[in-house]
C-alpha cells in the first residue's frame, strides 16, 4: 500500500509537470496544489486527496539529572489517501517509518447523509474523547500531548462512530472494540458547544465519557477560549478503574507574537495560517498535575506535577519548527524528570 501511494504521488507530479491540459471522461477536474494535493470534480461531488506528515525530533530527557535519552528520532511519518464520492468517504492512513511501516492509523468508510444530519464512520479511528487528543498531532501547540491526555484518552480503535455537527454544537457517540481477546467493548461519547462572544472571541465547553468493559469508566471535561492572538485550554479527567479513583488535569495558554489567531471548527482547533510570508511565531506554556502518563519526562505513569514552555515557528501552512522544555516532579517519591525536544515538521 505504501509503495502504491508513493507511486501515485510520483505519477501525478510527472503528469502535472508535462501535460498542458487535463481531461476526464466525466466532469472537468480541479487540481489544488496550494499546500496540499487534491483532485476534485468541478461540481464538487467527488475528490481524491493525498497527504502526510513527517516529524523529525531531537530529544534530551533526564531522570534525577541522569540522561536517559539523547538523540534524533522520527517521531511520526505517515501517508494517507482520502476518497470522496457523493455521500461516501474512505480514508487510509499508514505509518511509513520508525520501524512501524505499514501500521494503520486511520482506515475507515464513512457515510455522510444519515437522517437528522448524522454521519456514520466504520473502521479504525479516534474515539471521541478529549480536545487535546482530537486536535491533530501536527496542530497541537505543545510538541507532545499532556500527561493526562496520554493516560485517559484512548486514541484509535476499531468501531462504529456516529457524529453530528450543527452550528456551534457537536455530538459524537460510538461503540469500539476494547479488548479483542476478551470480546469486550467500549462505549464512548463526546459533546461540545462553542459560543461566539461579543468581542469577537470564542468560548468552548465539552464533555466526554467512556465505559469500558464491566469495571472501567473515564470522564473528561474540557474548556477553551480563543480571541485575537491568545488561546487558552484546559482539561480535567477522572477515571474509576476497578474501584481505583484517578484524576489529572492540565492548563495551557498560547500567544501568537505575529498576531495570528488559532482557527476553530467542529469542536477542535486547527492549523494556523501565517499572516505574512515571513511566517508566524507562537509561545505556549502548560501546567499539568495529577495522575497521568509522564513518560516524556521519564517519570512513567504516576502522580506528578510538571511545567512546560514551548516556542513554534510556522513557515507557511506546511512547515513548522518547534522547541519545548518540560520539567516535573513525582508527587509520590520526589523523583525529578525533564525533557528538551526540538522538531522539524512537514505536513501536507
Amino acid at each position: 500500500m505504501n509503495r502504491i501511494l508513493l507511486l501515485l504521488v510520483a505519477l501525478c507530479s510527472i503528469s502535472v509537470a508535462q501535460a498542458q491540459s487535463v481531461t476526464s471522461a466525466g466532469p472537468d477536474l480541479v487540481i489544488n496544489t496550494n499546500g496540499r494535493f487534491v483532485v476534485s470534480t468541478a461540481d464538487g461531488k467527488s475528490s481524491f486527496r493525498i497527504g502526510g506528515r513527517l516529524m523529525y525530533d531531537y530529544t534530551l530527557a533526564e531522570q534525577n539529572d541522569v540522561v536517559d535519552e539523547d538523540g534524533l528520532d522520527i517521531r511520526r511519518a505517515r501517508l494517507y489517501a482520502e476518497f470522496k464520492t457523493g455521500n461516501w468517504e474512505y480514508k487510509a492512513q499508514f505509518n511509513i517509518g520508525n520501524g512501524n511501516g505499514g501500521t494503520p492509523e486511520d482506515l475507515y468508510i464513512r457515510y455522510t447523509a444519515l437522517p437528522g444530519g448524522w454521519t456514520a464512520t466504520l473502521g479504525h479511528q479516534n474515539e471521541p474523547f478529549g480536545l487535546n487528543l482530537l486536535t491533530s498531532s501536527k496542530d497541537i501547540s505543545m510538541l507532545e500531548r499532556a500527561a493526562a491526555t496520554e493516560a485517559y484518552a484512548f486514541g484509535r480503535s476499531d468501531g462504529l462512530l456516529f457524529t453530528r455537527s450543527s452550528g456551534n454544537t457537536t455530538l459524537a457517540a460510538g461503540v469500539f472494540e476494547d479488548d479483542a481477546s476478551r470480546n469486550t467493548f467500549a462505549f464512548t461519547g463526546r459533546a461540545t458547544q462553542a459560543f461566539n462572544l461579543s468581542n469577537g472571541s470564542l468560548a468552548h465547553i465539552g464533555a466526554a465519557y467512556s465505559s469500558r468493559g464491566a469495571d472501567v469508566t473515564n470522564t473528561g471535561l474540557e474548556l477553551a477560549w480563543a480571541g485575537g492572538p491568545v488561546h487558552l485550554q484546559a482539561e480535567h479527567f477522572w477515571s474509576d478503574d476497578a474501584g481505583a479513583d484517578l484524576s489529572g488535569y492540565y492548563l495551557q495558554a498560547g500567544y501568537f507574537l505575529t498576531g495570528e489567531s488559532l482557527p476553530y471548527s467542529r469542536g477542535i482547533f486547527g492549523r494556523v495560517k501565517p499572516n505574512q510570508a515571513s511566517g508566524a511565531w507562537e509561545v505556549v506554556v502548560r501546567f499539568e498535575s495529577g495522575d497521568g502518563d509522564y513518560g516524556d519526562i521519564e517519570l512513567g505513569t504516576t502522580d506528578a506535577t510538571a511545567f512546560g514552555l514551548g516556542l513554534n515557528y510556522y513557515l507557511g501552512e506546511n512547515l513548522r519548527f518547534g522547541i519545548s522544555y518540560t520539567q516535573g516532579e513525582d508527587n509520590t517519591n520526589n523523583d525529578s524528570g525533564s525533557e528538551w525536544r526540538a522538531r522539524a515538521q512537514f505536513a501536507f
